[in-house]
Formats: structure tokens, C-alpha cells, sequence
């Protein structure tokens, strides 16, 4: 027979406070590396979004112009894309599928003809809504890179 002094019974055991405080930093440290860089991503691809958005707009525009002969102007606006024009015979519309999307930050986009970089100018202000900026703030327009 065993005496019972000799079996032993597993204990139970947690975590102290100081292995808990580790974990919480290391995890604390983890997410202030990954956490920036995420966000990053998050406003480049904004601006891919917006791009991507006027790239489409143009195409429309420019079937807009081979049916009418002329880009709409500033007072016509991205709307002729979706409506006809007053006095406007050739429009055969609508150029797009659905009306002008809002840029990714909830703005409109800007549109001017006959414009200061070419045929047209067409823009997003970016993620601030103002002229200019930098990096998820700076435009996003037709004529730039």
C-alpha cells in the first residue's frame, strides 16, 4: 500500500500579476508597432480609391465629349454625365452607371471646364477638404501623378 504522504496531487496555479503585466506589455508594444503602419495603408488606399474614381469619371467624360463634341462646362458640371443638358442634341447618356460617388472622405469632386491643366480639371481635396496638404490630406486630381 502507498502511503498517501507520497502521492502527490497536482496544484493549482495561475498567473502571477508579473507574467500578466509582461504579456500586456509585449501585446502593448505589438500593436504600437503594427498599428501605424495599418492606418497608412488605410489612407493610401484612400487615395487609390480616389484615383481609381477619377480615372472612371474621365472615361466618361470623354465619351461624354466624342457624342457632343465638347467637354460639359464648369456650370454643367459632372451631373451632364447623368442627365441631359440643356441644349444639348447629340447627349446619349447616361455616361455612367449610377450618379457622381462622393470621394472616399465624403466630399465632392471638384470639376472645371475649360480647366487651368488641360480640357478639364477634375479633383478631390483630399481627407481635410481644403486646397493642398499632405499625405491622406493632399488632392487627388486629373493632372497630377
Amino acid at each position: 500500500m502507498i502511503s498517501s504522504r507520497f502521492v502527490s496531487t497536482p496544484r493549482q496555479r495561475g498567473f502571477t500579476l508579473l507574467e500578466l503585466l509582461v504579456v500586456i506589455v509585449i501585446i502593448g508594444l505589438l500593436a504600437g508597432l503594427v498599428a501605424p503602419r495599418y492606418f497608412d495603408q488605410v489612407s493610401k488606399s484612400n487615395a487609390k480609391i480616389a484615383r481609381a474614381q477619377i480615372d472612371s469619371l474621365e472615361k466618361a467624360l470623354d465619351q461624354y465629349r466624342l457624342d457632343i463634341g465638347s467637354y460639359p462646362n464648369t456650370e454643367q458640371g459632372l451631373a451632364a454625365l447623368n442627365a441631359k443638358p440643356q441644349n444639348v442634341e447629340k447627349w446619349a447618356g447616361p455616361y455612367l452607371k449610377k450618379a457622381v460617388p462622393a470621394d472616399p472622405w465624403g466630399g465632392r469632386y471638384l470639376y472645371k471646364a475649360p480647366g487651368d491643366h488641360g480640357e478639364y480639371d477634375l479633383s478631390s481635396l483630399g481627407s481635410d477638404g481644403q486646397a493642398g496638404g499632405t499625405g491622406e490630406a493632399a488632392d487627388v486630381n486629373s493632372w497630377g501623378p
